[in-house]
């Protein structure tokens, strides 16, 4: 796994679909879906084309996008009643991620990510001027918020969070919020929060946003797509949800960078918003995790800690070997075994190893089948 300047190369994302395709193996490595989108967002996105909305939107974004999003957010079961200068449309959650951390970075300052974590935080951080500070999850893929502690110095300057959390499926809880403001309080700290895989909560959880907490909220960079919410990730939309004066911040970067998002897929977007039913696609996630999790019980590989949301679940491989590293066996999983993972230590800043492989559960239900009933037969 090639590291430039400490920082995993995107080509090993790419690498092990790559190996997959060639191998003929069953690929369960990216959260990419392989199934189609809702036929409604289709019929949206040709109305568009006959719909006057191919010129540039507001910085803000699509009015009528927006209006809906306020209304979708105040529908949710932890309703969040939100303003029009609260929200901005923006290309996708990275350069929602990148553009906060401009906002409010100067050179030096540290920003805390916590790890196992998508592989843009850190050097979204050095590119902006600021330096990564790495904490890492408990062994139960939680957070200790005493050890956490430890990270913050008088140059910590934000936070990266991500919930539910890619690649771990952990879901950070109302309490979790409120420990991390207690730590925060005295120091102007601010929150990005990745909140991109919100409907797919699982087993009754609800999703809690960062931006419910009265006081965090007043800090917070709160990150939403809707790439990963209607498996549209190609349409490059998502939204980010700030207090007035962050908002300023953040769209005075933003108007010399990408200035708005695709205007007709706004507008489709904003008319699948007024008949989407997020309980429907976070029900069809949840039986497919549930497939999955129920197939790989009856191989070696062992799935601790079913995810709690996401579209990832965490597998430990030592019951199949004790002597390769998780990138040696991922390697060896797709090509010998033909199934496609990813190795947990792709998530890490320094780490060459880890006990554990990552899969995605995002895809047919026939190709979760096929793979894990090859993966009984074989392993």
């Amino acid at each position: 796994m090639e590291k430039i300047n400490g920082f995993t190369h995107y080509s090993f994302f790419t690498e092990m679909s790559q190996l997959a395709a060639r191998h003929d193996s069953f690929d369960l490595s990216l959260g990419l879906p392989d199934f189609d989108i809702d036929s409604r967002l289709k019929s949206f996105l040709k109305e568009a084309a006959d719909h006057p909305c191919h010129q540039y939107e507001p910085l803000a974004g699509n009015p009528l996008l927006i209006k809906n999003i306020i209304a979708y957010n105040a529908k949710r079961v932890n309703s969040m009643k939100l303003r029009e200068n609260e929200v901005t449309i923006v290309p996708c959650a990275t350069f929602a991620l990148h553009t906060a951390l401009k906002s409010v970075l100067n050179q030096g300052d540290e920003v805390i990510i916590i790890q196992p974590s998508y592989y843009t935080y850190g050097p979204s951080v050095v590119l902006n001027g600021g330096t990564p500070v790495y904490y890492d999850l408990e062994y139960d893929f939680t957070i200790n918020w005493e050890k956490f502690q430890n990270c913050i110095s008088e140059k910590t300057k934000a936070v990266i969070i991500n919930s539910p959390q890619n690649p771990t499926g952990t879901i950070l809880k109302q309490s979790d919020w409120q420990q991390l403001y207690e730590l925060i309080k005295h120091q102007e700290i601010y929150l990005i929060s990745e909140e991109i895989y919100d409907i797919y909560c699982y087993d009754g959880l609800e999703h809690y946003s960062s931006y419910l907490h009265p006081e965090l909220k007043n800090r917070t960079f709160c990150i939403f797509s809707f790439g990963k919410m209607f498996h549209t990730s190609g349409w490059k939309v998502s939204y980010l949800l700030a207090p007035e004066d962050l908002t300023a911040k953040f769209r005075c970067h933003q108007q010399y960078i990408s200035y708005s998002a695709s205007a007709p897929a706004q507008y489709a977007l904003a008319r699948y918003l007024e008949v989407f039913d997020p309980f429907e696609n976070r029900g069809i996630m949840e039986r497919k995790r549930d497939l999955f999790n129920g197939m790989i019980a009856f191989t070696p590989l062992e799935a601790a800690k079913k995810a709690e949301g996401s579209v990832f679940q965490i597998v430990n491989f030592r019951n199949v070997s004790k002597t390769m590293t998780d990138v040696e066996f991922s390697k060896w999983l797709t090509v010998k075994k033909k199934t496609a993972c990813l190795p947990l230590s792709a998530f890490y800043n320094s780490r060459q190893n880890s006990d554990y492989i990552r899969f995605s559960f995002a895809k047919k239900d026939e190709l979760i089948i096929h793979a894990l009933e090859h993966l009984q037969k074989n392993l």
